[in-house]
């Protein structure tokens, strides 16, 4: 990644496809904030890439924006292609489709870095926000539609890690089909009673990796303090600082 001290109220665009809605901004990536308003539109029902790909271009033309542009996705992704289904919906049509390119060609002008959308969340979080500065193992953990997960090691990002598709003993289905925000509501539980199932996952994952930090980030951090006192890991629990527009901020910087 290019160092940030080069560069000077460069605005690039960040965008973060998810399974509800599709948004977007341009970032100032030295500071790490939004220059302009955030532009959101609803992600169609389908999540195909032909349906989906039109909103893209639709946020994208908003900005009236030509240069380069960062996008996360919900997918493990490997030179710009999906290489697992759009996540928590088992969307197979993306699973080697080059989205970089295909977006390349609807905007003339741009040029696409596609990124893991919560790895995109924690660059932008060890870069600007909650995990600045911090050393050791930090894993930041998306809570919305899914579970989505970013790894540092030392402030260097270790791509693609997948957490929410682990299995904890005991459970018939992957973490994020039981943990995640959707499923909280789907199950009709408190958020002071999901925190207490949640320190459950955030303890194995301790157990795993043995972490220095948690960032909980994706939509649920908004209402951190309705669910954050649940948790007793030895690690540190926090929010992420730029809340849900994390995504955005670490797409735009993903492209540097």
């Amino acid at each position: 990644m290019t160092e940030l001290g080069s560069f000077c109220n460069m605005e690039i665009l960040g965008i973060d496809i998810g399974g509800s809605g599709i948004k977007g901004a341009l970032v100032d990536v030295k500071s790490g904030e939004l220059t302009t308003e955030r532009f959101r539109l609803e992600t169609p029902k389908t999540r195909t890439p032909e349906d989906v790909l039109p909103v893209v271009e639709e946020v994208i033309n908003h900005f009236d924006y030509r240069g380069a542009i960062g996008v996360g996705f919900p997918a493990v992704v490997v030179d710009g292609k999906p290489v697992t289904p759009f996540t928590a919906h088992h969307i197979e049509e993306w699973v080697g489709f080059s989205v970089d390119k295909a977006i390349e060609k609807l905007v003339a002008g741009c040029t696409v870095t596609l990124v893991n959308d919560a790895d995109a969340a924690g660059i932008a979080e060890m870069s600007h926000g909650a995990g600045v500065g911090q050393k050791g193992v930090v894993l930041m953990i998306t809570l919305g539609t899914g579970i989505g997960s970013g790894m540092f090691v030392n402030g260097k990002l270790v791509p693609n890690t997948e957490l929410g598709k682990i299995y904890l003993q005991g459970f018939e289905e992957v973490s994020e089909q039981h943990f995640s925000d959707a499923a909280r509501e789907r199950r009709g539980l408190k958020r002071a009673d999901w925190g207490k199932e949640l320190n459950d996952y955030l303890l194995y994952l301790e157990w795993l990796f043995t972490p220095q930090l948690f960032i909980i980030g994706g939509g649920a951090s908004k209402k951190f303090n309705r669910f954050g006192d649940a948790f007793t890991t030895n690690a540190p629990v926090v929010p992420a600082k730029l809340r849900n527009e994390a995504g955005i901020v670490g797409a735009a910087m993903a492209t540097l």
